[in-house]
């Protein structure tokens, strides 16, 4: 029989959700895949109730509902301070997943270069890849995750069709200052590149870093391309709502990329989802709020452990360094985690371009209790008998 395409051996599937495979078959908490534990707001909720029994079952319009991105336009208008259209700038897409593959594949040729910073979401790569483009890698440095400005000027000196930023970052949780954002944009400028943002986690940031949008910085409004997604803000990442915002030449191509690869976001959701879009300001404090309490109970079960790790400006991720442990390799350092401690996390190797193996990437966007259960299996670390072991009799099997 035929071979499958070349392109398709340069990556894998998803490390995330085979480890939430994984603890679902060995029964252990769920802390890999970054879904919440927790109902979306009653606002949201009801609207759904009534979306069911309305006449949304149909398709909508393939570039997305016009009340959703009415709704969607007034949002990004207040916390921007731009003047979104809802009819030029935004294409609504099944997820952030699916408007990064139709922001690589709008601004990419094949063959064009693409920068990514690392460690990245997996899924950046393999956008790159099935573009036809050429990934170049820029390292974030642990334990604090900042860039070399020489190796990012470097990076640009390749002449990148474009350069993707995660802010807040997964899995870092680095949270890029107004000053890296301008650095950023000024190569792009000066090499003629299209800023990509994907920015799921605008709304999750912790005291004292602020959230900038790339796309409201003096000028940039043309060249950026923001992706972004309602899933983590309302905790709805099942219903797969996300969009693309950009300059209305941008749109204009990203809606064909769209179209042909999913015709449209469901139609119910859309309608239901207005809900959430037009909370009040107070919704947005409480859920920093709530995620800032979520943060400092799992991180205090991690300061008792005594591993190292990376404390998140941004998202609900954390780093934590592993290699005390004596791991040769982190896949079989979280497979441990899963079976022998009961707490699922994915090994940081997924989201690095070199080798590496010392981290393990936990989140904590789970209920309180739900935290404290998998704090308290974590505590089994502080215990260096059973830790000791644990680890060899693992080893040994």
């Amino acid at each position: 029989m035929p071979s499958p395409a070349n392109r398709l051996s340069q990556f894998s599937e998803s490390v995330i959700r085979g480890m939430t495979r994984l603890a679902n078959r060995c029964g252990a908490i769920n802390l890999s895949q970054g879904f919440p534990d927790f109902d979306p707001p009653e606002a949201v909720l009801s609207a759904l109730e009534t979306a069911t029994r309305g006449p949304h079952h149909q398709y909508a319009v393939t570039w997305g509902a016009p009340r959703f991105r009415e709704a969607l336009a007034k949002k990004i208008n207040r916390n921007t301070g731009l003047h979104v259209d809802p009819d030029q700038h935004l294409v609504v897409t099944c997820g952030s997943t699916e408007a990064m593959m139709v922001a690589m594949m709008t601004a990419c040729n094949p063959g064009d270069k693409v920068i990514v910073f690392s460690p990245f979401y997996e899924n950046y790569a393999a956008d790159a890849i099935l573009s036809g483009a050429e990934p170049i890698y820029v390292t974030l440095n642990a334990p604090d995750f900042g860039y070399d400005s020489g190796e990012l000027a470097a990076a640009f000196d390749q002449k990148p069709k474009a350069i993707v930023v995660c802010n807040p970052s997964n899995p870092t949780g680095k949270v890029f200052t107004r000053g890296e954002l301008q650095e950023i944009l000024d190569l792009a400028e000066k090499h003629d590149t299209y800023v990509i943002t994907d920015e799921p986690y605008e709304h999750i940031v912790y005291e004292p870093h602020v959230h900038t949008y790339a796309c409201s910085l003096p000028d940039a409004f043309d060249r950026v391309i923001t992706c972004n997604s309602l899933s983590k803000t309302y905790s709805i990442t099942g219903w797969r709502l996300g969009y693309v915002l950009a300059s209305p030449e941008v749109i204009a191509q990203a809606r064909k990329v769209h179209d042909f690869l999913t015709v449209g976001a469901a139609a119910p959701l859309q309608e239901a989802a207005v809900a959430g879009l037009e909370l009040p300001d107070s919704y947005y404090e409480e859920l920093q709020n709530l995620y800032t309490r979520k943060r400092d109970v799992f991180l205090s079960f991690l300061r008792q452990t005594g591993l190292p790790f990376t404390e998140p400006q941004g998202a609900y991720y954390v780093m934590v360094d592993i290699s005390s442990l004596g791991f040769a390799d982190d896949s079989r350092a979280a497979e441990w985690f899963a079976r022998e401690v009961g707490v699922a996390g994915v090994p940081g190797s997924s989201f690095f371009r070199d080798p590496e193996h010392r981290f393990v990437r936990f989140h904590f966007a789970k209920k309180e209790e739900t935290l404290r259960a998998a704090g308290e299996k974590l505590l089994r670390l502080a215990d260096e008998a059973w830790l000791k072991e644990s680890i060899e009799t693992f080893g040994r099997e």
